[in-house]
């Protein structure tokens, strides 16, 4: 009878044991996932490692042509526009009418001094503040909407300044040159890249 009570005690024991091995075993498991969580987060870039210039994306697909989206990129509205064939015709034809029409002044990539001011004729990208104290010019993309020769673009209400949809700024404007051209590249039809072109990250 005391053999059977010894061997009933060894089971109790043994099974006891493997509860508690595999609860150690469960906790510490737990406790290094938690651990872990902050560690692998760390790799992630920090709000102000974003805010500090790391590139933005912008899905392309989601702008509607003659729309605009505005990002943010370096705590900087960035203005993302489709232009439409009927937008793009409208930038010709009153250079005359310009302070710096060929961007020799103004600040943009070499690969967006151009007419157009951008690397394809459908989107432009421009830094969205006024060159002149820093407002935030709206869109005013319709045809006369300002004044009967009005080609579309952009209009700032703190002080004036008309800029096409190039972002080139309209002779009488307080602005002296043209939006800034941020850098960008396209790392695929659909997607856009704020801030990192051929040269890096900016």
């Amino acid at each position: 009878m005391a053999d059977h009570a010894v061997v009933a005690d060894d089971e109790v024991d043994l099974s006891r044991r493997k509860f508690l091995t595999t609860a150690t075993i469960a906790t510490g498991a737990v406790g290094v996932a938690f651990a872990a969580v902050p560690f692998i987060e760390s790799w992630n870039p920090s709000e102000r490692a974003r805010a500090g210039g790391l590139p933005v994306e912008v899905d392309l697909t989601k702008i509607e042509p003659g729309q605009m989206m505005t990002p943010v990129w370096r705590k900087t509205p960035i203005y993302v526009v489709r232009r439409t064939p009927e937008m793009i015709a409208h930038i010709a034809g009153h250079d005359s009418e310009l302070k710096d029409p060929k961007s020799v002044d103004s600040e943009q990539p070499a690969y967006a001094k151009n007419t157009l001011r951008s690397r394809t004729e459908e989107y432009l990208v421009l830094v969205g503040i006024c060159t002149h104290l820093g407002c935030l010019p709206k869109q005013r993309f319709a045809v006369g909407e300002l004044y009967p020769t009005w080609p579309g673009g952009f209009f700032c209400p703190c002080h004036g300044s008309r800029f096409d949809l190039a972002g080139r700024v309209f002779d009488g404007s307080p602005a002296s040159t043209n939006l800034r051209v941020p850098p960008y590249s396209f790392p695929n039809p659909r997607t856009l890249r704020i801030g990192e072109d051929e040269k890096g990250v900016a």
